[in-house]
């Protein structure tokens, strides 16, 4: 289990460290609204009733609905003003008798495991409250707001059980009136009370719509009854495809592996008897590109003999012309 709240419990001068576990967790059955054409999952959406329109998540805020039918919006603000504790005490207020405590008030359960410190000082609370055969009631502050609790012993165990406010247990408006009992009907009333009496063992019941459910999913599935929703198809179908891509990508890569390390091994064996095929493939490209070097050398060379040649023909005659021009001014 996971510890959800850590504090103390305080009686006196007397400081319990502890720990709390959630003492509960629900097993019923649930479902899911589908669509029953294709068991798509049935969505729901922040409509306004006024506009009719989505509302974003960030735009909405708390309302508290007046008797009248009103709605009054409570802002951040508003909410940060309210009273809120995060005290981490479980004080204990009285010890009253266990018989005064109406179960009806009970809401949910906690254990309580004593800190390491706290082992000697918890022992002796356990022990009080067994002796003296009462319960400790208590406030504590759970989720920033206090609530009241009692503290009562389970098995070795100290579990602290939450409770309802006073205002919230409902008083039935209606009243039984049955007219006289008879004597007679009484004692054959005391008669059956008697015969069926015995010790409560919660082992002896089970859930029995639970299993039912269970049982008939079980059977719906072995006997393909059901719906491939194309979210979960494509979720699932995803993985395998992967994997199995995957897979193949492997194994074209050994098959080319394979075939290239054969046609190598056949090259070499022609050409080059003993000498591995690998090692002549490896030279090749090598005397290609000296080639290649080669071939640009001398094409560099040819390029620059032909400027060479160009510029001093371009120079004589650039000469010749300025010759001719000093002639005809002497003459």
């Amino acid at each position: 289990m996971r510890a959800i709240w850590k504090g103390a419990v305080s009686f006196g001068l007397v400081s319990v460290p502890v720990k709390l576990y959630s003492a509960t967790e629900s097993h019923d059955v649930s479902f899911r609204q589908v669509h029953a054409k294709d068991g798509g999952r049935i969505r729901y959406q922040r409509v306004c009733s006024i506009d009719g329109e989505e509302v974003p998540y960030a735009d909405i805020a708390k309302g508290y609905e007046t008797e009248d039918g009103e709605m009054v919006i409570l802002t951040d603000d508003d909410m940060a003003e309210l009273p809120s504790t995060s005290s981490r005490e479980i004080a204990v207020e009285k010890f009253v008798p266990s018989d005064q405590i109406d179960p009806m008030l009970f809401e949910k359960s906690y254990y309580l495991e004593p800190e390491k410190s706290g082992a000697k000082p918890y022992a002796l609370l356990r022990q009080a409250l067994l002796e003296a055969d009462r319960m400790a009631v208590v406030t504590v502050a759970l989720r920033q707001r206090t609530t009241i609790a009692v503290l009562r012993v389970r098995d070795d165990v100290i579990v602290l059980q939450t409770m309802m406010w006073p205002d919230e247990i409902r008083t039935p408006d209606f009243s039984v009136e049955a007219g006289e009992v008879k004597e007679a009907e009484t004692k054959m009333a005391t008669m059956l009370v008697e015969t069926l009496a015995g010790d409560f063992d919660a082992s002896e019941f089970e859930d029995d719509y639970a299993a039912a459910v269970e049982m008939m999913v079980k059977t719906k599935i072995e006997g393909g009854e059901m719906k491939r929703t194309p979210t979960s198809t494509k979720s699932s179908g995803e993985v395998v495809d992967l994997l199995a891509a995957l897979q193949r990508s492997v194994d074209a890569a050994k098959s080319g592996r394979r075939e290239s390390d054969e046609s190598e091994e056949d090259s070499g064996d022609s050409e080059a008897g003993e000498k591995p095929a690998r090692s002549a493939t490896r030279k090749t490209p090598a005397k290609k590109t000296a080639a290649k070097k080669s071939t640009a050398k001398k094409s560099t060379s040819k390029s620059s003999a032909a400027r060479k040649t160009s510029a001093k023909k371009s120079t004589s005659k650039k000469t010749a012309t300025k010759k001719a021009a000093a002639a005809k001014k002497a003459s």
